[in-house]
């Protein structure tokens, strides 16, 4: 049927996705998961508006890939997400 599928895999990119007009978090924090849930908060709350990944960049590779006429079936974006892919592969 002519169907081409990529899997797009991104990592950080700078948005406003791990701001509170975007990720909603409870406001009631549970000691006992402060290591799992309370890690997860805390690195968001560091990272928002440090991620590596320039948006723009990867919406220019999506839709360049979108119009390939091989597309990958993997789509890899950004510096941050290959190295935890090679990490990965090498664990």
């Amino acid at each position: 049927m002519g169907i081409v599928v990529t899997i797009v895999e991104p990592r950080y990119f700078r948005t406003d996705f791990l701001d509170a007009s975007s990720l909603g978090t409870e406001e009631t924090v549970i000691a006992d998961y402060e290591a799992t849930a309370g890690a997860t908060r805390a690195h968001a709350e560091d990272v928002n508006h440090e991620q590596p990944g320039d948006p723009v960049k990867a919406a220019a590779a999506v839709v360049d890939i979108a119009s390939a006429a091989e597309p990958p079936l993997h789509l890899l974006l950004g510096a941050d997400c290959v190295a935890a892919v090679e990490a990965k592969i090498a664990d």
